[in-house]
């Protein structure tokens, strides 16, 4: 992939059913720059660990496992791929199980301390190869790249954003309703907000954007406009 239009970092932080994974991966891609998934990466500690037989809330084993496994993330938007071992386990990390756990595992410093400077790692890369990137994930303004150009941090009603999980996990044949879901949703957002290590919250420069009431157009649209509105776009002139 050569240079897209897009110069530097965006970060994209927030709960999970804003619109954020599909809005971050479109928004990459027209742009032509590179995209992270740092959710995924917390998902795949989080499938090996339940895979190794232990116990999420045991953070020393957590930790023990964080650091053996060989996880890659790809960065392309039009094909995010996560692999354990060199297994794409892309399916996997959104299974139920997966879901309940990845708070805990999450929470556990070490494993932030380890994942955080591999996804360094991976936006210093697409920053010299395409020149851009979107990151979405929830502490990225906050720990990850807190000089990034664009912080936004996207927010939706409870309600509307158990609907849009439960759509997507039927659609990925997973089955859900909106009330289970709508349960995981409270308790993960209570989990994130509260922990001791990188706490879900926006950045203090970070603009709010509230999706409740837009669509997947609406959500990059904003997005583009506020790329623009920071000089972050680069658009090529003649041939």
């Amino acid at each position: 992939m050569g240079l897209g239009e897009l110069r530097g970092v965006v970060a994209l932080d927030g709960p999970s059913g804003t619109g954020k994974s599909s809005a971050a991966r479109r928004l990459a891609a027209s742009l032509g720059a590179r995209y992270l998934d740092t959710g995924a990466m917390y998902r795949a500690v989080t499938l090996a660990v339940l895979r190794a037989g232990v116990d999420p809330a045991d953070a020393e084993r957590v930790t023990e496992v964080a650091r053996t496994l060989r996880l890659v993330q790809g960065s392309d938007p039009q094909r995010s791929t996560t692999t354990l071992d060199g297994t794409d386990v892309g399916t996997d990390i959104r299974g139920p199980e997966v879901t309940l756990a990845v708070s805990p595992v999450s929470a556990v410093p070490q494993v932030r301390e380890l994942l955080v400077a591999q996804q360094r790692a991976i936006i210093a890369a697409a920053l010299e190869d395409a020149g851009g990137i979107v990151v979405e994930g929830r502490d990225i303004g906050t720990v990850v790249v807190p000089d990034a150009e664009l912080k936004v941090y996207l927010t939706a009603d409870a309600q509307a954003r158990a609907q849009r999980r439960t759509r997507q996990d039927n659609a990925s044949g997973r089955t859900s309703t909106v009330d289970a879901t709508l349960a995981d949703v409270q308790r993960r957002d209570a989990y994130d907000s509260s922990r001791a290590v990188s706490p879900l919250r926006p950045a203090e420069d970070a603009v709010e954007l509230d999706t409740t009431s837009l669509d997947l157009a609406g959500v990059l649209a904003a997005l583009v406009d506020l790329v623009e509105q920071r000089g972050l776009r680069v658009v090529a002139v003649g041939g």
